[in-house]
């Protein structure tokens, strides 16, 4: 800990990159909303990206709170909890937060004068919160990656009604994809910390299923990703120019080498959960762009 870089540890505990998970799905549902009803409103959707990312950074600081009470982040030097040593203070700033998300979220429902992207934000909080904190702390019976899925992709439903105030069966594949990548970034930051999980009560599903047998599961998490859209296309659920999803293949390809060849060696695979964070992120970009190309044609 001594000779380590702080610097390095802070950029590492702000995670920046992970934000992405926080703003693709809210363009996803603006843009989908823009494709269906020609309605795009700048003003929410800067509201509602605000609010996403203090949600996902008070999620996140909230986590570090709860996981230094477990003792299931002593080996996590780049924890906020450990490198401010003041557990109490995080726990304000991720309250304040908090605050503030919520704040950006009730001017869209008071414009609308309608509160369900309110309320469908409030629900994906509290699934949030049960994740990781007491008294549910579902992530330790490894129910966390079910928990994330449902929270993004109600995500995408609440920005698509924060524009136009209605629902679309429109929105429900790019939910499911935007679910299943954000899910994914979950699963795969388990794999190097399975020692730790275990030690502290932590069931997370890749210390039930081992390391081998969930790096089995990737390849069928991404293919699933490119076949729901294809069947979306087939199905005019989807435009045809959402094909551009397939920009995001490279790194779904090297997601499943990586986990494949070093499921098991904490050192190697560290840093796939970022791999992943990319495929989300470009699997969203994917889609956005192929929305919009299908709206300008």
């Amino acid at each position: 800990m001594i000779a380590t870089d702080r610097k390095k540890l802070w950029q590492a505990a702000i995670k920046l990159p992970m934000y992405s998970v926080a703003v693709m799905p809210i363009v996803v549902g603006s843009v989908l909303a823009w494709l269906d009803r020609d309605i795009f409103n700048w003003q929410r959707l800067g509201l509602f990206l605000l609010a996403g990312v203090c949600i996902l950074a008070w999620e996140n600081l909230c986590n570090d709170v709860f996981d230094a009470e477990t003792g299931i982040d002593r080996h996590k030097y780049h924890s906020i909890v450990q490198l401010t040593n003041n557990p109490k203070l995080v726990f304000v700033i991720a309250n304040t937060l908090l605050f503030f998300g919520l704040l950006f979220l009730s001017l869209i429902a008071w414009q609308q004068q309608d509160i369900t992207v309110l309320l469908l934000v409030l629900l994906c909080c509290f699934l949030g919160y049960a994740y990781q904190s007491p008294p549910f702390r579902l992530g330790y019976v490894g129910l966390g990656e079910m928990l994330c899925f449902f929270a993004f992709a109600i995500t995408i439903a609440a920005a698509y009604y924060s524009q136009v105030q209605s629902f679309s069966f429109a929105i429900v594949l790019p939910a499911l994809i935007n679910g299943l990548s954000t899910t994914l970034i979950l699963f795969c930051s388990h794999f190097h910390q399975v020692e730790d999980d275990r030690s502290a009560g932590k069931f997370s599903p890749i210390v039930r299923l081992g390391t081998k047998r969930s790096a089995q599961i990737i390849p069928f998490v991404c293919i699933s990703l490119y076949l729901l859209t294809l069947i979306g296309i087939v199905l005019h659920l989807l435009p045809w120019s959402a094909i551009t999803i397939g920009i995001s293949m490279p790194f779904a390809w090297q997601l499943v080498k990586i986990t494949d060849r070093y499921h098991d060696q904490p050192e190697q695979i560290k840093n796939c959960k970022f791999i992943a964070v990319g495929l989300h992120f470009w699997s969203n970009l994917g889609l956005v762009i192929g929305l919009i190309v299908s709206h300008a044609l």
